[in-house]
């Protein structure tokens, strides 16, 4: 059983507390109901949450894959409908709140919903510039990390990147981690359309890929004609690109030295989280690659990512004059929401200093 299976399992039983209150919290501001009736739906939202969820880690197919959407949709709702009650009630203990008032301020969720829904399906490129001196000539990469193949967002936001890539006027593709999410078995042919990709694509394992098995997912990789770097390193015109792996599992990260560092050649990190750049930037690497935050990926979430990460989203430098890279990410971790963050590729214009 995955990381994330026993996750999800063991949180079941909370969340259909969870969800008993919420819903009987938001029927008592519009006259309320019966517990009994409100037991059904909050177990049915509880059996969503998980029973889709085996099936896919056996077979990935539509009907599972909806009904696993539905719950990533509902999750996002869960939370903004219990700050909506929140403020609902708290406005409540000073002043009188129509029906009508209360009815508007939770209808204010679905039509956030269909923004933040929209928002997430659609995928932008931004453009950065990183100024480096040893750089041999100016070079363009692709950046982009997060896409989460998956039960939501499933062999379409493949080709959709591909198509997009295929759009960019750039000579590699770097993917920094988690291309699967792990919520449904990868096949061999699942990342076909990365074959159809005119520049190369470097791909280094993140967290996520873990959750079903890591081979599966590099035997796809390599299917589809993309470059793995799991712990290892390469060349590619003048640069020297080390791939990081980084696992929750019990596979140990090696400890780097020197001996990775080529002082001839701009050196790049693929790594997934945006941890330890410091210390990377004083081993040598000009330029270290991350995804991991979403960036928060909605509202009310980037204002926690932004405490929990000193390095959430964008581009940095340093005093040395090395960079940090943080991508957004392409796709959503469960819930298919966005609000306040773009899904992204982002192109970096690496330019002689």
């Amino acid at each position: 059983m995955s990381f994330r299976t026993r996750r999800v399992l063991i949180s079941v039983p909370f969340y259909i507390v969870f969800q008993f209150f919420l819903l009987k919290y938001i029927f008592l501001l519009v006259g309320g109901v019966g517990d009994g009736y409100i037991l059904i739906p909050a177990l049915l939202i509880g059996f969503n949450r998980f029973i889709p969820m085996i099936f896919e880690s056996r077979k990935s197919r539509p009907l599972t894959r909806f009904l696993t959407t539905i719950d990533g949709v509902w999750m996002w709702a869960s939370l903004l409908f219990l700050i909506d009650i929140l403020i609902i009630y708290g406005i409540g203990r000073f002043i009188s709140l129509p029906l009508i008032i209360r009815i508007v301020l939770l209808a204010i969720v679905p039509i956030l919903g269909i923004y933040n829904y929209w928002k997430a399906h659609q995928l932008v490129v931004h453009e950065k510039t990183m100024e480096l001196p040893n750089l041999k000539r100016d070079i363009t990469i692709a950046h982009l990390s997060d896409v989460h193949f998956g039960s939501v967002r499933h062999r379409k936001i493949i080709s959709d990147v591909a198509d997009k890539l295929n759009g960019l006027d750039c000579e590699l593709a770097i993917i920094s981690g988690d291309l699967a999410d792990g919520s449904s078995v990868v096949e061999l042919d699942d990342f076909e359309a990365f074959r159809d990709v005119e520049m190369p694509i470097i791909f280094t394992p993140g967290n996520h890929d873990f959750y079903m098995g890591i081979e599966s997912v590099i035997d796809a990789c390599r299917n589809a004609g993309v470059i793995v770097l799991d712990n290892e390193s390469m060349e590619f015109e003048g640069l020297n690109i080390y791939g990081l792996t980084f696992s929750f599992d019990d596979r140990s990260e090696p400890k780097l030295d020197e001996s990775v560092i080529k002082p001839d050649m701009v050196n790049i990190i693929n790594y997934h989280v945006p941890y330890f750049w410091e210390e990377l930037s004083s081993l040598g690497f000009d330029v270290q690659l991350s995804g991991h935050t979403h960036g928060g990926q909605f509202y009310p979430a980037i204002w926690l990512t932004n405490l929990m990460f000193k390095y959430n989203m964008g581009l940095f430098k340093n005093d040395l004059g090395r960079y940090l890279h943080v991508t957004t990410g392409v796709g959503s971790m469960d819930t298919p929401m966005r609000w306040g963050t773009d899904s992204e590729i982002v192109v970096l214009k690496l330019k002689r200093a």
